[in-house]
């Protein structure tokens, strides 16, 4: 297939907003495969701040970027993504180039424990006040379940509200595929 699918998608997304010495933030740590990502990307002179309200999340997250040996790269907060603007350092405000967001719930983790679009819209307003210009947001959206369903919606009718002269707002998705397979939204900042 010539297509990208949807997770290396956001991660040249990813790659075309941030690099060596940026500053990035994984708003959903889940196993940490997006930290370690984004802390390979930033490398040492770099930094990632990572979120997840899970302990469990947290630590997963902590011992894949210890075993690769990135862990000095990464801040990590167990606390939700709509509390970011008070936790990111003030040095950080309109230098974050990139924030990536894995919607749903943590994968062999409690599936009752999801995020929601309340918590997600904050976040991402946060995000768009204290990014640099052309910072990306990158949303992956799993709405295959009854929450995910309904932030989905909210995120949507949210998204294609921001203005166009503040925001390039972009879906990216597979159409003709079963199952309710994630989509991207990606916002930049403009």
């Amino acid at each position: 297939m010539k297509l990208e699918r949807i997770l290396p998608f956001a991660r040249t997304l990813l790659q075309k907003a941030a690099g060596l010495g940026d500053i990035v933030i994984d708003a959903t740590a889940g196993n940490g495969h997006d930290t370690l990502f984004l802390a390979n990307l930033v490398g040492d002179s770099g930094h990632v701040y990572a979120f997840d309200i899970q302990e469990q999340a947290i630590l997963n997250t902590t011992n894949r970027l210890s075993e690769n040996g990135v862990l000095n790269r990464v801040t990590l907060f167990q606390k939700g993504h709509e509390q970011l603007k008070n936790l990111i350092p003030k040095e950080a405000i309109g230098k974050v180039k990139a924030a990536i967001f894995n919607l749903g719930y943590l994968p062999g983790g409690d599936k009752t424990i999801v995020t929601n679009a309340d918590t997600t819209i904050s976040a991402i307003d946060q995000l768009l006040e204290i990014m640099a210009p052309e910072g990306i947001i990158v949303l992956v959206i799993y709405h295959g379940h009854e929450e995910g369903a309904i932030e989905r919606d909210a995120l949507l009718q949210y998204v294609c509200s921001l203005p166009q002269d503040q925001a390039h707002v972009l879906e990216y998705r597979f159409m003709n595929q079963k199952n309710n397979p994630p989509f991207i939204i990606a916002v930049e900042k403009r």
